[in-house]
């Protein structure tokens, strides 16, 4: 008799089902819902970037690129880090290090863990984390290190290095930070790099809200205020960064990834039989992206965190996130539910939030994405705040 479970692999069965997607199944119903769990931006692409995508199909830009992405993004993503971070030799300087163009940042983070990962080598992460990494970590085979970074969500070398062990590979290293906002300073980021030259660990940088930073420095020996980032201070890490969400790319699929020459041709030739390319005519509008100013949009999004610290700090305990676009408010104790519970009531009211243990082995907590209106962000904190304070008579 034929069995269609009979053929699924023993890995796929060990990943859980998005939490996010089973919150918009719940979601699904809710007529015009104050919706804070979308992690895109809320703004759409730029116009000259999508004049300039639409003018690469016109002139037949629809085919197949080499793997490694065409030239001139190549040289435009080099120009910028050469001036960000001048410690970089990038291979066109006749340096070790190389660019990688991905199918986003996802496609180079799985590009990444095949290359670099064997069965049972370990990766420590923050706990919290970015949804993606635990399972992609286990889909390889490896095995996740979760470093609790309770209640402050900062990720450093002292809460690091007691947890590595000769079975470590990796560490990720995601600031801003997805769910929690918070932006690693100059500081957690030097040591951050030091440990890992030290110890022979690869360190990979997720550095995709880069430009979402409220928090940025002047870029030491470069004249560039940036987010700080462990790439001011080594070149022997693996740094990602994309398109998604600094141009509102999200379906775009375009991101990259620079580091050392021989992992970056191992990854290459992974994507030579996987994603072949990144998508052709997307390439030749990231070229133009690169040169076009988001400041208008990165201060909406900081007034909007504004919004939310100031609403939700008199009854949540909230660390005020310093970029992306995310919060993470733990649910009131006195309250004596967890946070998925907490989601549940939010849902019943009309607003579609997303519960913590998406993010972590914890369920205390819950994400808020402010990618969304002024009108919909301050109904939406009004209703949380409701909730915490236990009054649920009134629904939206």
């Amino acid at each position: 008799m034929f069995s269609a479970e009979r053929f699924i692999a023993e890995r796929v069965r060990l990943i859980e089902a998005s939490g996010i997607r089973k919150v918009f199944e719940l979601a699904r119903q809710l007529k015009d819902p104050i919706n804070l769990s979308i992690g895109q931006p809320d703004f759409d692409v730029p116009a000259q970037i999508k004049q300039a995508a639409a003018a690469a199909i016109a002139r037949g830009m629809n085919s197949y690129t080499v793997t490694q992405g065409i030239a001139e993004l190549h040289q435009r993503i080099g120009l910028g880090l050469a001036r960000e971070l001048p410690n970089w030799k990038l291979a066109s300087a006749h340096g070790d290090s190389q660019i990688l163009v991905t199918s986003g940042v996802s496609g180079g983070l799985l590009l990444a863990f095949l290359a670099c990962l064997n069965p049972g080598d370990q990766v420590i992460l923050a706990d919290p984390y970015f949804v993606m990494y635990k399972h992609l970590v286990t889909l390889v085979g490896a095995v996740p290190v979760y470093v609790n970074t309770y209640p402050d969500f900062r990720l450093t070398a002292g809460k690091v290095e007691p947890l590595i062990s000769p079975r470590t590979k990796m560490v990720l290293f995601n600031s801003p930070s997805n769910p929690t906002g918070v932006v690693s300073s100059e500081k957690e980021c030097r040591e951050m790099a030091e440990l890992a030259e030290r110890r022979g660990i690869l360190l990979l940088s997720d550095e995709i809200y880069d430009e979402f930073c409220h928090e940025k420095i002047p870029r030491p020996g470069s004249g560039v205020t940036a987010c700080p980032s462990p790439a001011a201070y080594s070149d022997k890490i693996l740094l990602m960064r994309g398109f998604s969400k600094t141009y509102g790319m999200t379906g775009w699929r375009l991101g990259y990834v620079v580091g050392p020459k021989a992992i970056i041709e191992q990854m290459t030739k992974l994507q030579q039989y996987s994603f072949v390319c990144a998508p052709s005519m997307v390439q030749v509008a990231g070229v133009l992206a690169m040169d076009v100013d988001m400041t208008e949009y990165v201060a909406a999004y900081r007034r909007k965190r504004d919004m939310v610290a100031e609403k939700l700090a008199s009854v949540f305990e909230l660390v005020k996130p310093g970029g992306a676009f995310y919060a993470f408010p733990k649910v009131p104790e006195h309250l004596g539910m967890t946070g998925s519970q907490f989601v549940e009531k939010a849902i019943a009211r009309n607003v579609v939030i997303i519960p913590g243990h998406v993010f972590s082995e914890r369920d205390s907590h819950f994400r808020i994405s402010y990618a969304t209106s002024d009108e919909k962000l301050a109904r939406g904190l009004d209703i949380l705040c409701q909730l915490a304070k236990g009054k649920e008579e009134k629904r939206n």
